[in-house]
């Protein structure tokens, strides 16, 4: 689930387009760049989960353009936009078609990446939310007797320290435990590692 997040890169500017790319292939992000809108609606598929990085001011469509078209296919892909021109005015109008950003060139990485965890975060939770019991189950069958332990003791708020000292493992080793049944699970915080449990009717 996590592993098929992708940051879908719509910008005119190929210098942009390769600067982002980088930056996030450098965050263990996977990326796909299109150049302009149409080219981005002509591959678009439904099933794509991730967000979309999107620029205002492009040839043809522009971005807040695409924004709305994507709204009116459906398409629950959380938008954060990205413009040279920032003005009151394009911010309002992002924000009002459910963008979840709205970024200012030369780009904040640190408010970008923000943005990034932000929507997949809330990606993650939609999936979850959508599953069920079986699907949920299927999931948890993939951890090991050791993952579930520690899952366990996650879910009911325990911190590695606490959690090492009722296994008897040290600290490091739940902190690996604890990244593989999340990367297994296809969750990226506690929140929807709960949600996945309560999904799964245990309790």
């Amino acid at each position: 689930m996590s592993n098929n997040l992708t940051v879908f890169i719509v910008d005119d500017d190929p210098s942009v387009r390769d600067a982002l790319s980088l930056l996030l292939g450098i965050h263990d992000y996977r990326v796909a760049v299109f150049g302009d809108a149409e080219s981005f609606l002509k591959a678009y598929k439904k099933e794509w989960r991730g967000c979309v990085l999107l620029d205002i001011r492009m040839p043809g469509m522009d971005g807040l353009a695409l924004q709305k078209h994507l709204a009116g296919l459906g398409s629950e892909l959380p938008v954060i936009v990205m413009t040279g021109h920032g003005d009151v005015a394009s911010a309002r109008e992002a924000f009002r078609a459910l963008a979840i950003d709205f970024l200012e060139k030369p780009i904040d990485h640190k408010k970008l990446l923000a943005g990034i965890a932000d929507a997949f975060s809330r990606q993650q939770a939609k999936v979850v939310a959508v599953m069920n019991q079986d699907q949920v189950q299927r999931l948890l069958s993939t951890l090991t007797p050791r993952e579930l332990e520690v899952m366990d003791r996650v879910v009911a708020g325990l911190h590695n320290r606490e959690i090492a000292a009722e296994l008897s493992i040290s600290p490091r080793t739940v902190e690996v435990h604890k990244a593989r049944m999340m990367d297994k699970l296809g969750v990226s915080n506690v929140a929807d590692l709960v949600r996945l449990q309560l999904h799964s009717g245990k309790t």
